[in-house]
């Protein structure tokens, strides 16, 4: 994954989609050299979403700062934020002034986040400009964002964190959720997850070495989830279904090999090695039993960058010729027009609209 991941320099290694949202979908087996075609695919993917909706949607924590008066003729109460969209602020200042919250408006309130305008509440006594020049008259400490910021619950860090640390235990089968792409945040750091290790769970299992073999007892069945790829000695099971303390499993996937364990140690990729203090954010120490959040991107733009990817990679193992060669095949067309199904949704639903000015 790319390091350009603070609040000043390009997005690169910032994902909309996981990678192992593609390796699922696109069912391959983990090998190192299938993850760095999906980590490529993925980057490109990520890049393409931003350029047809004209937007980016991750959360950054920055200061920023705005001309005042931008240009002659600006309505004199109205910053027009234009494609540096706010998800929230935390601070705002103009000419050296504190300004209130109960001084401005965030636009439009009706669909915000984000919001792409700052307004003074004209019964206020708040006022933009005052200071001794124009340039960078306006400061504005908040998150930035081109869609609501949405998290979810990841479960818990195993252990305290200090400020340097570079992998993260987590807790809790809703962490099996997380995958290499994935944006965490602890308290107010935020990092990014670039791989995934093996974390001994506590419970031991043991399957027998045929096929049919498939329920797995375990003592406490809620500490994993649907889909979590375990592993026991060197075989990996993936988890279809739970019942109580009950697992029915898929035998020797991903390309391993079967065999029949007797009381061994379960292992899931709940190791994180991490990205710190990211997007804005500085590295800092955590309390045992942190909860971890995941940001979510929206769902169209996930799927979208899951779609791109996958494409990419049928096209590359294919040399790129593909579209050719389907042009005349039914199922062929049906991909493509899914595909591009796919793009006029996202388009629709998160395309910004460049706001045009008379000159």
């Amino acid at each position: 994954m790319g390091s350009s991941l603070d609040a000043n320099t390009s997005p690169d290694g910032i994902w909309y989609a996981t990678r192992e949202d593609v390796l699922g979908a696109f069912d391959v087996k983990q090998t190192t050299r299938n993850k760095r075609y999906v980590d490529q695919a993925l980057e490109a993917a990520s890049r393409s979403v931003e350029g047809l909706c004209h937007r980016r949607f991750f959360p950054v924590q920055a200061t920023r700062m705005f001309d005042w008066p931008p240009r002659a003729g600006m309505t004199p109460w109205i910053l027009r934020l234009n494609d540096q969209e706010l998800a929230s602020v935390s601070a705002l200042s103009s000419g050296g002034r504190t300004i209130t919250t109960d001084e401005y408006n965030l636009e439009p309130n009706t669909s915000g986040p984000p919001f792409n305008r700052v307004e003074i509440r004209l019964s206020s006594d708040g006022s933009f400009g005052g200071g001794p020049t124009y340039q960078r008259d306006i400061q504005i400490v908040g998150v930035w964002a081109g869609a609501p910021v949405t998290e979810a619950t990841t479960g818990s860090v195993a252990s305290a964190l200090d400020g340097t640390a570079t992998t993260v235990d987590v807790t809790g089968a809703v962490s099996a959720a997380v995958g290499v792409g994935s944006i965490l945040r602890l308290d107010s750091e935020r990092m990014i997850v670039t791989e995934r290790r093996q974390l001994n769970t506590g419970q031991t299992g043991t399957l027998g070495g045929s096929k049919s073999d498939v329920t797995l007892p375990v003592v406490n069945g809620g500490a994993y989830a649907v889909d979590e790829v375990l592993l026991l000695d060197s075989e990996r099971i993936r988890i279809d279904d739970i019942a109580g303390n009950t697992v029915t499993v898929e035998r020797a996937y991903d390309g391993t090999v079967l065999a029949a364990h007797t009381g061994a140690p379960i292992y899931a990729p709940r190791t994180l090695v991490v990205t710190r203090g990211v997007l804005g954010t500085t590295a800092a120490a955590h309390a045992s039993n942190a909860v971890a959040y995941e940001w979510r991107s929206p769902g169209l733009v996930r799927q979208l960058t899951k779609a791109e990817a996958i494409t990419q990679l049928t096209q590359e193992r294919s040399g790129w010729f593909l579209k050719a060669s389907t042009s005349g095949n039914s199922a062929g067309k049906v991909s493509a027009d899914a595909l591009e199904m796919l793009r006029d949704q996202t388009r629709t639903a998160y395309g910004r609209k460049a706001r045009t000015r008379a000159v």
